[in-house]
């Protein structure tokens, strides 16, 4: 696929064990939890999402 895009346009979020390096990637990532979760948010540049597990 090109780009890693699904039918709807939408890029899937990223898995990966660890979040400390994601994070650094761009000044606006954000970790947040939710529901024993660990997130990478992106409100600027959305393709940033990342979970943790």
């Amino acid at each position: 696929m090109l780009g890693m895009v699904d039918r709807a346009g939408h890029r899937p979020m990223k898995i990966r064990n660890s979040l400390r390096s994601l994070r650094k990637r761009h000044r606006a990532n954000r970790l947040v939890r939710r529901k024993g979760r660990v997130f990478v948010i992106n409100k600027a540049n959305p393709r940033f999402k990342a979970r943790q597990g």
